[in-house]
């Protein structure tokens, strides 16, 4: 009886699936921060307090190489940012809100799909979404929220969208319209949601070919306020990145820029179907070599074209149903389903434009619903013919991948535990010896650290941020000459990025070779001149070489550029003007400094500089 009514009523599916979802990762939070939380969470002080949040939605979602990794994701950026300050740093609330995430978008896949197939299969494929392993890294990594949220705006645009397509009023655009922009801005590849509509109206029979002119008038409001949604996510990323998209190429896989990458994108399709049907092996990285690059066919390349090949044609034969069986049965719900996937993986698929990973299994949370809408079908005909040995199936596929999912949280403790489990099952994985090699210098094991990153750099060759990790922390070892070779390099192969001449800088100031610090000081504020960092190395660089003039200008951009509220700076700034005789002006910058100085020490050095700008007369 319990069985009957959580296939065939909707209250106990929506318990049922909630609560499928939430156990499973239960186990989740206990977790630490892991990964890359430690960058986007953790270490990225400018989403710890309030006062500074609001400037970071306006900032790169990365806080170093923002720009080159081509992301902005001001939603997230802000939920992280309030996650932070509701819990005061402590992971186990941001654990608690994925979670709940993902319950949430899980109830709303069953919902979605109980819109376009029959509701026994509705409810099988929001089940096996609930308990995927391949959800992992997005349930299980804090900044996986970045999929959640996204998913959850997704999937309520898609289904009220199904609910009300017939009576689409102003305010149903607008509600469609807002949670667009929310997936949007949470994540960029939810653009791709006017797509999954049209599909979801084609699927309905509310597309004729034949009337497209009368469709596109019938939609024309909507369609519209998304575009305007998407113009203004394009818009923001090239204000904010500097370009629409300018991502690195794929970790280790820099080749891909000059070669045909058309041979390595289908390699990977098969890794889209083992991730789906068969998720026993899972990977944090899928970086070369985990992934080979393919210089022309290989066995990979063939298998994923015949793959491809024969998922196209049963998305082309079961098309062909009759739409008015919808949501009865139609086989055109597993043609839905298969294209439901190809639209929303295109934007990580490499196959228009290099996304800067060639494969992780965060990015398949959202597609992975047309494959559950797909197995849901297959499900419903299946238990139509032999309920028994439908059920059966549904439980140990359920039974299997919970098994996988609860024993694959984990791996996710923290950074120290994904990289020992991807060493583990993966050793040829360049990013395991990089993010291993970072670990080990962050916890004073310099040896272990350089081994592991010469191994990283035997793997993966001159990838800029890789040389950058491993040029800082050579830096900060003392070992100059190899770290200057290094960040030689990649200013060499990236001379347009600010990162390499900056740590030149450090490097240079530290061995007091000025002329050297000056010409790398230069080109770092040419490539970004709003760094202030780099003004402040470049005034005490002319302070060295005694050019009094450019390093009054250098002080004056590092203290506009958000060094101001520093009392050293204007300190600094008025020993330089008085260099110059500009008394008055050195008089304006010791009061900004007092004003900002907030120990005695710090008031009677500015008072004793004070007394040399305005020298009292003699008293009589």
């Amino acid at each position: 009886m319990l069985l009957r009514g959580l296939f065939h009523e909707r209250r106990p599916a929506i318990l049922a699936v909630a609560a499928l979802a939430v156990l499973v990762y239960a186990n989740t939070l206990g977790n630490a921060f892991a990964y890359d939380d430690t960058d986007i969470v953790v270490e990225s002080t400018r989403i710890h307090s309030l006062s500074t949040l609001p400037a970071a939605l306006l900032e790169p979602y990365w806080p170093e190489f923002g720009r080159e990794l081509g992301l902005w994701r001001p939603v997230t950026t802000g939920v992280l940012g309030l996650q932070w300050a509701l819990w005061g740093g402590q992971p186990t609330g941001f654990h608690v809100v994925n979670v709940l995430l993902h319950g949430a978008a899980s109830v709303l896949v069953l919902l979605l799909l109980a819109e376009l197939i029959p509701f026994a299969g509705a409810v099988a494929g929001a089940l096996l979404f609930a308990v995927h392993p391949v959800h992992v890294e997005a349930v299980a990594n804090v900044v996986g929220i970045a999929e959640l949220l996204a998913a959850v705006f997704f999937l309520g645009a898609c289904l009220l969208f199904v609910r009300r397509r017939d009576r689409m009023d102003a305010g149903t655009v607008a509600l469609v319209t807002g949670l667009y922009a929310g997936a949007c801005f949470t994540k960029e590849s939810a653009i791709t949601l006017p797509g999954v509509l049209v599909l979801l109206d084609a699927a309905s029979g509310g597309l004729d070919p034949r009337a497209l002119g009368r469709y596109l008038r019938r939609r024309l409001s909507l369609f519209a306020a998304l575009a305007l949604v998407a113009g203004a996510l394009l818009a923001g990323r090239a204000l904010v990145l500097g370009s629409l998209a300018r991502p690195f190429a794929p970790l280790g896989a820099d080749v891909l820029e000059q070669i045909n990458r058309f041979w390595t994108v289908v390699s990977v399709w098969p890794h889209y179907v083992r991730l789906l049907f068969f998720p026993a092996d899972l990977s944090a990285d899928y970086a070369p070599l985990v992934i080979p690059v393919a210089y022309g066919p290989t066995l990979a390349f063939a298998l994923g074209l015949f793959e491809a090949a024969v998922f196209l044609i049963v998305a082309a034969v079961t098309w062909r149903a009759t739409p008015r069986e919808i949501p009865l049965g139609s086989a055109r719900a597993l043609a839905t389903g298969i294209l439901w996937f190809v639209i929303t993986v295109l934007p990580v698929s490499n196959l228009l434009f290099l996304s800067g990973v060639l494969l992780a299994e965060r990015t398949l949370y959202a597609p992975s619903v047309g494959f559950c809408l797909a197995i849901g079908w297959l499900g419903a005909r299946l238990a139509k013919r032999m309920p028994a040995p439908a059920v059966a199936a549904l439980a140990a596929a359920l039974a299997a991948m919970t098994l996988r999912t609860v024993t694959r949280n984990p791996t996710w403790y923290d950074t120290a535990s994904v990289m020992e489990t991807l060493i583990e099952e993966h050793p040829e994985s360049g990013r395991a010896q990089w993010i291993l090699g970072t670990y080990y210098m962050q916890t004073g094991k310099a040896e272990q650290g350089k081994d592991a990153y010469a191994r990283a750099l035997n793997i993966l060759g001159y990838h800029y941020p890789l040389l950058i990790d491993v040029g800082r922390d050579l830096i900060n070892l003392a070992q100059d000459q190899e770290a200057e070779r290094l960040l030689r390099r990649a200013w060499y192969l990236w001379p347009d990025l600010a990162r390499a001449p900056f740590l030149l800088t450090v490097l240079y100031t530290r061995q007091k070779q000025w002329a050297e610090a000056r010409e790398t000081a230069l080109a770092a504020a040419a490539s970004d001149s709003t760094d202030a960092v780099t003004q402040h190395l470049l005034a005490n660089i002319y302070v060295a070489m005694d050019s009094t003039e450019p390093a009054v200008l250098a002080r004056s951009r590092a203290i506009r550029n958000g060094e101001g509220e520093h009392w050293q700076q204007w300190y600094w700034l008025a020993e330089l003007l008085l260099k110059t005789g500009r008394r008055d002006d050195a008089a304006a910058a010791l009061d900004s400094a007092r004003a900002r100085a907030t120990t005695e020490e710090a008031q009677r050095a500015v008072d004793a500089l004070a007394r040399t700008a305005s020298p009292r007369p003699d008293s009589r």
